[in-house]
């Protein structure tokens, strides 16, 4: 698969004018969406990912289609665990509703800024050093240890070495200003507003909790090209998806379970895609280890997919239990 300098130069046009037309439809009328409203986006955002894959098919082929649709899919998933700690962010720097959705869209923006840059960072060292996938893989496969020995309890958001720089040091105000990053105090003076701590923080939280689907849309595919537009198309959609199931996120009960599948499931097969590719001197003598299985993506694909529609059916299905159980006990 080769991608020619013309086109990543359309595919980041086109990207980065959906983004700022987002933007821009959102700066011109704050307000909380309705249901209805974040069902279209959402669909919509869906569908341009989709057709982006059939994109990739009918201009390369199948595999790159399936990489893609595959890593598109697990940022998609591993970013609703990333709505849990916005919420908390949200709430702690009271923020109105009606401003929630500049805030999510600009911290997103600058989160893919600071995503692209690891993601041309990793595929670099990729390229040079195939060892790197021992370290990306035993990275996944610890974290869903970590995340299958999750509690229940909410998650903690604590202010990032950014954030507190960002307080001490750019001259702000102690109000917000609507949804304003600028403001004038009563002496003239150009300040902050408090809402650029609050970019900030957004965009920062999400590269640091995004930590683990970076290693994992690698362990997918190693070309920059996919895993750039499948991160892209997985963000676009994550501020609509916040309004969506901002009531129903304390009902994704399994939501762990399947995230830690998945990670463990592509941890396994970035180690296993190591070994076949080894040149560490002191392993098998420096030479690839002959017996690691190739595990390809349409079984990547089927096991990412239906790990994440297991965990929504059981999640439902105990949420609908619990209902019912409620509904007799007070009877």
């Amino acid at each position: 698969m080769e991608v020619t300098g013309w086109l990543w130069t359309v595919t980041l046009v086109g990207l980065g004018a959906l983004v700022l037309l987002d933007l821009l439809l959102v700066s011109r009328r704050p307000h909380e969406p309705s249901l209805r409203e974040c069902v279209l986006w959402v669909t919509g955002y869906v569908a341009l990912a989709v057709l982006f894959a059939l994109f990739l098919w009918s201009h390369f082929d199948g595999a790159a289609a399936g990489q893609y649709l595959a890593g598109w899919l697990t940022e998609y998933s591993l970013s609703v665990d990333n709505l849990f700690v916005f919420v908390i962010i949200m709430s702690r720097f009271r923020i109105e509703r009606r401003y929630q959705q500049k805030v999510l869209l600009v911290g997103i923006i600058l989160s893919l800024l600071l995503r692209g840059a690891f993601i041309a960072l990793g595929a670099a060292a990729i390229s040079r050093f195939t060892w790197v996938f021992y370290i990306f893989g035993g990275f996944l496969v610890y974290t869903a240890v970590k995340v299958f020995g999750y509690d229940d309890n909410e998650p903690e958001y604590q202010e990032n070495l950014l954030v507190r720089w960002a307080r001490r040091v750019l001259p702000m105000t102690g109000r917000y200003d609507g949804s304003r990053v600028f403001t004038r105090d009563a002496r003239g003076r150009r300040l902050f507003t408090p809402l650029i701590v609050v970019f900030i923080a957004i965009g920062t939280t999400d590269v640091i909790f995004a930590l683990d689907s970076l290693p994992a849309i690698f362990g997918l595919t190693d070309h920059p090209y996919l895993i750039f537009t499948a991160t892209v198309f997985a963000m676009m959609g994550l501020r609509q998806l916040y309004f969506l199931l901002g009531g129903l996120l304390d009902r994704l009960v399994y939501l762990s379970i399947g995230l830690g599948v998945v990670l463990g499931f592509i941890g396994v097969k970035l180690v296993l895609q190591a070994l076949a590719e080894n040149n560490l001197p002191f392993l098998n003598g420096g030479r690839p280890v002959g017996w690691a299985p190739h595990i390809g993506i349409g079984v990547s694909l089927a096991v990412i997919a239906g790990a994440l529609a297991l965990t929504a059916i059981a999640s439902v299905t105990r949420a609908r239990l619990d209902r019912r159980a409620t509904v007799t006990h007070r009877r």
